[in-house]
């Protein structure tokens, strides 16, 4: 059935529009009980780190567990770092296949899905808008990993000037930003896996199988970018600069890798984005 003719809102309810379709979106995804378990699961990966190095009786051997494990000790700041690296590989992208794989699938699961095309244009916007919703649940999530991380160390362990690196040591307020700076080099990273999501979340009106799909293929993408066989293939693969944050470290900062992985999402975004608009524009919307 399309968007036409679809059953009308009851009177004197009009489908929010532009902004106020953004906003309505926002605030319903930042409302539900599982978008705060999760940030708030995301949230202790970092106190979890930095209790358990604190009541570890022998420091931690350079080289084994995370990278930058072994600099908590020395200096807190190093957990938000720590925890980020942790979190990448799983945690950030499970949650965010939670969040991609539902954006057109819940809808239309819950049957909302036809109230909200009535609005003029109203299947681009759509996409647009639930895009935006998980862009900002991915700033939202890294921000709270990093966030987290550092209370947790400035808790537990004596704060200072950082050595990056390359050697060079940068005051405490600057390494914060730097912190920053790799929250947002990770939500970048992110943007491509939250487009694959949206793709999938058009092909079905279960939720659960586009979760799922988005998170496997997160995994697949990791797992594929480890085989040297496969070096070829490893440019294209979305997750390939999801570490290279490292070079943001550095004085002065290497943009490189910074610059390849945004170009790679916004690849993915460009393709993933023209797939699901042909698809959701072609849809029947039954529910």
């Amino acid at each position: 059935m399309s968007a036409d003719t679809s059953k009308p809102l009851a009177p004197g309810v009009r489908p929010p529009v532009g902004w106020s379709l953004l906003g309505s979106e926002l605030s319903v995804l930042f409302r539900r009980l599982r978008t705060w378990a999760m940030l708030l699961a995301l949230a202790a990966v970092p106190i979890l780190i930095a209790v358990a190095v604190k009541l570890s009786s022998r420091p931690v051997a350079p080289g084994r567990g995370p990278l930058f494990l072994d600099r908590i000790t020395q200096n807190g700041l190093f957990v938000a770092v720590t925890a980020l690296v942790v979190c990448v590989p799983l945690f950030l992208p499970l949650t965010i296949g939670v969040v991609a794989g539902d954006t057109i699938a819940g809808e239309a699961n819950m049957g909302t899905l036809r109230y909200l095309l009535l609005a003029p244009a109203g299947r681009v916007r759509l996409l647009l808008v639930k895009y935006a919703g998980a862009v900002a649940f991915c700033f939202a999530a890294t921000v709270t990993v990093a966030a987290s991380g550092a209370l947790a160390g400035v808790v537990l362990f004596p704060v200072g000037p950082v050595t990056l690196l390359s050697g060079d040591t940068i005051g405490v307020g600057e390494s914060m930003l730097r912190s920053l700076g790799i929250a947002g080099y990770i939500t970048v990273s992110l943007l491509g896996l939250s487009a694959i999501g949206l793709l999938i979340s058009t092909f079905t009106d279960v939720p659960v199988g586009a979760m799922a799909a988005t998170i496997v293929l997160s995994v697949v993408s990791q797992v594929l970018d480890n085989l040297p066989q496969l070096d070829w293939l490893h440019p294209w693969l979305f997750s390939h600069h999801w570490l290279g944050f490292a070079d943001l470290l550095r004085q002065p900062i290497d943009w490189t890798s910074f610059g390849a992985n945004a170009l790679l999402q916004a690849g993915y975004i460009a393709v993933c984005g023209t797939l699901a608009y042909a698809k959701f524009s072609n849809k029947d919307i039954l529910s």
